[in-house]
């Protein structure tokens, strides 16, 4: 059962009156680096531990209306890095800038709030990141302004930044790997319609890249936009998410040991059950800062039915939707045993309260 008592759901849902609005989606836009899309942390950040180091994750963070919520959460994660072992970067979700995207919203939404994070940012676009407004004078592209803050060719100042001094990232492409001492960071690209949208050629490399993965004997951690298992009552489950993320999991032959989503204005940790008593975390922390929460449905509500065979095996552990927060994330080794213990935190007057815990023992 859920830690939080307010609601007694332990299934994800689908939302039936939900319009999947294919139609919205974009072309991915050319890569920025070279196959296979993969970026070592040593070429950003030096002296990241082999033994242990954090990270902060987050989602659906742009602050178009009422920013003290985002500003809430950025204080309390930059709180964090005067603690005995800070964190060393954030790994962001997606929707960066609401609602187009466009290069205006980048100072006011990310570069102004994070001018005193103290780490690099790296990140993944949502649907807001990649949609285009039809009355945009200037004609963008889609991801035209994501890219030119995250994927650029080298990192500099960008007029976007203004005054705040953050450059720009050197990340390959708009789905990447980020390589860590301890664990390879595997971001995905779902595109704008409202389920996610990943296309053939995606999903081949996604496949491909589970296999480098994993015979790096690293831990696994697969980051993606829009979340597969939700129980809220705005988006629902993603059947798209799920039918992509467990086709390559069995085409690779490979399992992740964590998966992270946003989209979804929540925080939600579930539990999904693989074969060989191998139970794989998937986590949703979209509360990151956009001022709409998404609450989540009450059980037996025809308007969101929980009964699918597809949800058979995935149980939710707990959840809040009624706070902002983010996640922290270690990584250590230990006797020869890769660990990852995961913190979410409630951002409650720029401090963090810790909220939910869990931790995965990985045997490489």
């Amino acid at each position: 059962m859920p830690e939080n008592t307010r609601n007694p759901r332990t299934r994800p849902v689908f939302k039936v009156s939900a319009v999947d609005d294919q139609e919205k989606f974009k072309p991915v836009p050319a890569p920025a680096g070279q196959y296979p899309f993969r970026l070592n942390i040593d070429d950003v950040l030096t002296g990241i531990s082999t033994d242990s180091f954090t990270f902060h994750v987050a989602g659906d963070t742009g602050g178009i209306r009422s920013p003290e919520f985002q500003k809430g959460v950025i204080s309390a994660m930059t709180a964090q890095f005067s603690e005995p072992e800070p964190p060393q970067f954030m790994f962001h979700l997606g929707d960066v800038v609401y609602n187009y995207g466009q290069a205006s919203g980048y100072y006011d939404q990310f570069f102004n709030p994070y001018r005193d994070y103290p780490g690099p940012i790296f990140a993944i676009p949502g649907n807001h990141d990649a949609d285009i407004d039809p009355l945009d004078k200037q004609k963008p592209q889609s991801l035209d302004a994501f890219r030119a803050v995250f994927c650029d060719t080298e990192s500099r100042l960008i007029n976007l930044a203004g005054n705040t001094g953050r450059k720009t990232n050197t990340q390959p492409h708009v789905y990447w790997v980020l390589e860590t001492p301890l664990a390879d960071i595997i971001g995905l690209y779902s595109n704008v319609p409202k389920f996610g949208n990943i296309q053939p050629d995606q999903k081949q490399w996604f496949v491909e890249a589970l296999k480098t993965s994993a015979a790096t004997q690293k831990a696994i951690i697969v980051c993606v936009h829009h979340s597969p298992y939700s129980a809220d009552i705005n988006h629902g489950s993603s059947i798209h998410m799920m039918a992509v993320l467990d086709g390559a999991f069995r085409e690779a032959n490979v399992l992740p040991d964590l998966v992270m989503s946003g989209h979804v204005h929540n925080y939600q940790r579930f539990s999904k059950q693989y074969p060989k008593g191998i139970s794989v975390p998937y986590i949703v922390a979209g509360s990151g800062g956009y001022a709409d929460l998404h609450p989540l449905a009450d059980p037996g509500d025809s308007d969101f039915p929980d009964d699918s065979c597809l949800f058979d095996g995935v149980e939710l552990q707990n959840y809040c939707d009624d706070a902002h927060g983010f996640l922290k994330i270690c990584l250590s080794k230990k006797a020869g045993k890769i660990c990852i213990n995961g913190e979410f935190y409630i951002a409650e007057h720029h401090t963090a309260r810790l909220f939910d815990s869990f931790a995965v023992t990985i045997k490489k």
